[in-house]
């Protein structure tokens, strides 16, 4: 049996992918393929040498699609001396964004699964294509290891029906699956229980808010280790400030702007999830720019700064309410890990609902798990690295052994049963 275990995180032009050591999840390597069946295509592979350390290579090279892709990853990491056949894996582990109301739990993958993502690409149009390129040229690539795909609204399935119902006629539920799904949660999931670790104490006696902050942004209300609220919604629009995501809005301003513009429903979802959010607000979606301009007194970059911490600190209050007890708060994600004044933002004000951050700790946070809160506040406030490669790889490798030995023989065989779909 393999030792090793791939990560692969599947884009319309890229290939992300990671691999680790099976035993203690060490990593050996990471790469990334990128625009595909464009000019310009390009790999990219780093790798740990015989003496422990990394070296790096970055080729131009024709790659006219993903299948060619993963021909190209299975060279460079037999060359590097990292991956030198498929028998060294022990599975292959998938991101996929949406798992709709089937998939609770990761599942190993084979036609049935295959084709129930398939058909939740209309609740996830921009994604799960993308991921189901991966997977398919995966299978094709590495046909005898076992795959298993692990879904970002998995963790968002315990919400409660009160919480993923939107208030519309029912058979728009029971007909064509409209409800809050909520993104991210494999994120969400990996710093819960690393806060759960920090602090001494099982997951499922702990009240958390966490708050993925990156291009896309999601806050998640966690009630014994276990989603009850979450931002994003039917997609992954809904909810907070993002880099070109508009986040809430009344409902009818796409029919207004629709009627005032002249502008094709097409049009108009293209316009809130690609050039609205920060973007939208002041032309530049990266926020170490936006904030550098609103050091420098540009009035639309402090706009935006203004806007996407207001919307958190609503979405906190909200989940207090929620939960009722909140034992720590946790930043995460590219913003929620390295931008200081973001998160001195987002908890200003918040004394009164126990809240109390350190500037000078706050400050000195970074790249590592941190506290930030006063000493003596009765919540904690966290900053927590996400890793969702290395949870995807750790499911992975849970689910494998969980499996039957016979279906992780043939992972690209016919269906397999119920147990197989995640249920």
């Amino acid at each position: 049996m393999g030792t090793k275990i791939l990560v692969v995180n599947s884009g319309s032009s890229s290939i992300k992918y990671r691999l680790f050591g099976a035993g203690d999840f060490s990593v050996l390597a990471s790469g990334m393929v990128e625009k595909i069946g464009e000019s310009g295509s390009r790999l990219q592979h780093r790798w740990k040498n015989h003496s422990g350390k990394f070296d790096e290579i970055s080729h131009p090279l024709p790659i006219s699609n993903h299948r060619e892709g993963f021909q190209h990853i299975g060279k460079v990491t037999s060359q590097s001396m990292v991956l030198r056949d498929e028998s060294e894996l022990l599975g292959i582990g998938h991101r996929v964004v949406h798992g709709g109301e089937v998939f609770r739990e990761p599942a190993l993958i084979n036609g049935t699964v295959v084709s129930a993502i398939r058909e939740l690409i209309p609740l996830a149009p921009l994604h799960n294509p993308e991921n189901l390129l991966g997977i398919e040229a995966a299978l094709e690539r590495y046909p005898h290891v076992p795959q298993v795909a692990v879904f970002d609204t998995a963790f968002h399935q315990s919400l409660p029906p009160y919480a993923f119902h939107y208030a519309l006629p029912h058979e728009f539920y029971t007909a064509h699956h409209v409800r809050r799904y909520g993104f991210h949660g494999t994120s969400h999931h990996y710093v819960a229980k690393k806060a759960a670790m920090h602090l001494g104490k099982p997951l499922a006696e702990l009240n958390l808010i966490t708050l993925h902050l990156g291009n896309g942004a999601s806050a998640t209300a966690i009630q014994g280790g276990k989603s009850v609220d979450t931002s994003m919604g039917l997609t992954p629009l809904e909810g907070l400030v993002m880099g070109t995501r508009c986040g809430d809005l009344d409902p009818a301003i796409p029919f207004y702007l629709g009627r005032r513009t002249g502008r094709s429903s097409e049009d108009l979802e293209s316009l809130l999830n690609h050039q609205s959010g920060l973007k939208g607000i002041c032309d530049v979606n990266d926020m170490r720019e936006i904030l550098h301009r609103a050091d420098r007194g540009d009035s639309r970059a402090m706009l935006a700064v203004d806007m996407f911490c207001y919307r958190i600190k609503k979405y906190i209050g909200a989940y207090f309410a929620v939960l009722g007890r909140v034992d720590a708060m946790v930043f995460t994600g590219g913003i929620g890990e390295n931008a200081a004044s973001i998160r001195k933002r987002c908890c200003h004000g918040l004394a009164g609902l126990g809240i109390m951050m350190d500037d000078r700790k706050n400050a000195g946070s970074s790249g590592k798990l941190s506290e930030i809160q006063e000493d003596g506040c009765p919540i904690k406030i966290l900053v927590i690295p996400t890793d969702e490669e290395l949870e995807i790889a750790r499911q992975t490798v849970q689910r494998i052994q969980t499996a039957p030995s016979e279906s992780c023989r043939r992972p690209s065989s016919g269906p397999r049963g119920p147990e197989e779909m995640g249920k």
